[in-house]
């Protein structure tokens, strides 16, 4: 449940809020408190420690700016989630107010409960992916931290066996290229998180290969250790796809796909989520065998889109998947069904296919990316995306892979 804290003096302007919110967001999913004065709106922001605080500029007691800097010392920057209102807004008190911490910006009587239920939204996911982004970071410098102590460590080990048993020579070069391969982690890190994890991951393999733990609790250690490496490493990964996503468009010449040995490549690659699920996957390309599209693209599109519709598929039942192909006035169509969770298009439906945007959280971890890449990489072909999901029910994508016959 989401808590929001409305300080406005004006009682019916803080009515208004809580029904426009009510009704967009679900009375059920969030939760209000209220203040009028600016003391109040301290003492209610330390006791409730809303999600988000859609603040009045004009207060009997204090404007909206002087109550933003109260706020912003009695909590950490990034966890801050404010929306200034005014009644009679300008551009430069916008600036002030964004400046100021503010995430966004709405002028009284200029916006009506769609817009604003959507802005406080914004905001609310803005700063949840802020304060995502920002606990990874200091997970990253522990783990830097942890590197370099373990390189204190390892060199220490090298001196060890070198004096102590000449016989060790061949594990010592091994742990002199571990030395430098952690020597070059460090220096990269400040530069690049892509590669550096990589690396990481398999230095980590190897350590726990061959070293030798005395500490009883030394495995739970790792284990946690490994899992926050591989989250850490899909965070990284996830981003660098997107970064990349200008390359993977247009980057290789179209050829002819056989989209049957493409989809049995990437049921290969999706075998443990498929078993995991229970799913049956079923394919139906007699209509449209082959295609001329970039294979690499069209491999992360399908890749993405089954991968989704297992992620999400429904707890109650195993999850059920059809993919068929065919052609629609002129253009070759690839349509993927699943009987999943849904998705709730009436709310949603316009932010389907933006960075970050995620619709289940609670079902499965992933940052929300996939469906923006296969968005990209459809467009960038000249086509486009057609959506039909019913929530609880199962989501229909069908996918229009080049420009409308002329």
């Amino acid at each position: 449940m989401k808590k929001i804290l409305l300080v406005d003096d004006n009682e019916q302007d803080r009515a208004l809020y809580r029904r426009f919110l009510g009704r967009h967001l679900g009375f059920e999913s969030i939760s209000f408190e209220e203040a009028s004065t600016s003391e109040e709106a301290r003492t209610r922001f330390l006791a409730y420690r809303p999600d988000c605080v859609l603040l009045d500029y004009n207060l009997p007691d204090a404007d909206g700016l002087d109550i933003l800097a109260d706020l912003k010392a009695l909590t950490p920057p990034e966890s801050l989630c404010v929306v200034m209102v005014t009644g009679g807004g300008s551009e430069e008190l916008a600036v002030r107010a964004l400046n100021g911490g503010a995430l966004d910006y709405l002028v009284k009587r200029q916006f009506d409960q769609e817009l604003l239920a959507k802005t406080v939204l914004h905001a609310i996911e803005k700063n949840e992916w802020r304060q995502y982004v920002a606990r990874y970071h200091e997970e990253l410098h522990a783990v830097n931290q942890q590197l370099r102590d373990s390189l204190d460590a390892l060199t220490e080990t090298r001196h060890e066996i070198t004096l102590k048993n000449a016989q060790l020579t061949a594990a010592n070069t091994d742990l002199a290229r571990a030395n430098l391969d952690l020597d070059n982690f460090v220096y990269a890190a400040s530069h690049d998180l892509k590669q550096p994890v990589d690396n990481l991951r398999g230095l980590f393999e190897e350590l726990r290969g061959s070293a030798t733990f005395r500490d009883a609790e030394a495995a739970t250690v790792l284990r946690l250790v490994d899992a926050s490496l591989q989250e850490l490493s899909k965070t990284i990964h996830d981003l660098s796809a997107v970064v990349q996503a200008e390359r993977l468009t247009g980057g290789q010449p179209a050829e002819k796909v056989v989209l049957a040995d493409l989809a049995n490549e990437v049921l290969t690659l999706l075998q443990p989520q498929l078993t995991a699920a229970q799913g049956v996957v079923r394919t139906d390309f007699d209509a449209l065998p082959a295609m001329q599209f970039e294979r690499s693209s069209l491999r992360t599109i399908l890749l993405n889109l089954l991968s989704n519709a297992l992620k999400y598929r429904h707890p109650e039942r195993p999850a059920q998947v059809e993919v068929r192909t065919g052609y629609e006035a002129g253009q070759p169509v690839l349509d993927v069904r699943d009987n999943g969770l849904g998705i709730d298009m009436e709310r949603h439906g316009a932010e389907l296919f933006q960075l970050f945007r995620r619709f289940h959280p609670q079902a499965s971890a992933g940052t929300g990316v996939g469906l923006f890449l296969v968005n990209r990489l459809v467009q960038a072909q000249g086509g486009h995306i057609e959506v039909a999901s019913t929530l609880g029910e199962g989501t229909r994508f069908r996918l229009y892979l080049g420009p409308a016959a002329g």
